[in-house]
């Protein structure tokens, strides 16, 4: 977003210079009103909570015949030692271990699924990054289920479908940021998945009479997901969408 208030400042000087007084008036209020808008505050806490001010954290797991905690990755960080979650991704990771635990406590088939991969040293997949934290945490092995072919959030759909399939999933419980859920949510049911969503975590913004470059990060961060779900919305409707199957029941 800070680049989008570069360029509108960068266009209302260019309209004055050339003696478009009016229009070039009109950009440069534009160009204030989104800068302290956004770097003060409220604008950038509008769009963060219309995302993510529906879904909660504490969800149920209820009985069921099988249930998969689904948990989207959010990348991975070379650090001395190795490759580790990344630093946007452990609230993701956390959430979902506490969810499988429950699901132990209420269900006797509880997988934990881990969708995506990011390659950051050769072989060190983000779900096998992952998979080795949460065993490392106490989650069976056996009760792991790894997909490592999708490289977005929509591959991370229609990849899982088949897994959850195979296994004779019936509870699906989708674990992301509360800003992502949205659109996360959007995919898998293109593919038959109403999962139920569980937000790892809720990004509050600053609020300052200084505008902080913090609230320009949630404000990049809400316009990705916007930009996310308006791109589904085309896609569908121009026949470009991988070919979607009948809703289910998971």
């Amino acid at each position: 977003m800070l680049a989008v208030v570069l360029v509108l400042a960068i266009l209302a000087v260019a309209l004055l210079w050339l003696r478009w007084r009016r229009t070039g008036f009109l950009f440069l209020t534009l160009t204030v009103l989104l800068f302290f808008g956004i770097g003060c505050g409220p604008l950038a806490q509008l769009m963060a909570n219309d995302l993510q001010a529906d879904f909660r954290a504490d969800v149920a797991v209820n009985p069921a015949k099988a249930t998969a905690i689904v948990l989207l990755g959010a990348g991975t960080e070379s650090a001395p030692g190795g490759v580790e979650v990344g630093a946007l991704a452990f609230g993701r990771v956390v959430e979902a271990l506490q969810l499988y635990v429950a699901c132990k406590r209420v269900n006797s088939v509880c997988y934990l699924l881990i969708t995506g991969v990011v390659f950051e040293d050769p072989g060190a997949t983000e779900t096998a990054v992952y998979a080795a934290r949460l065993t490392q945490m106490g989650v069976a092995p056996a009760d792991l289920l790894l997909e490592q072919c999708s490289l977005n959030t929509f591959q991370n759909a229609q990849f899982t479908v088949p897994i959850l399939d195979a296994h004779g999933v019936d509870q699906v419980v989708l674990v992301t940021s509360g800003m992502h859920l949205r659109r996360a949510l959007l995919y898998f049911g293109h593919f038959g998945v109403k999962g139920r969503p569980a937000r790892a975590d809720y990004v509050a913004v600053r609020s300052s009479v200084v505008p902080m470059s913090y609230n320009f990060l949630v404000a990049d961060l809400a316009v990705h997901e916007y930009i996310g779900v308006a791109r589904y919305s085309v896609y569908q409707f121009m026949g470009w969408n991988v070919q979607a199957k009948k809703p289910g029941s998971v």
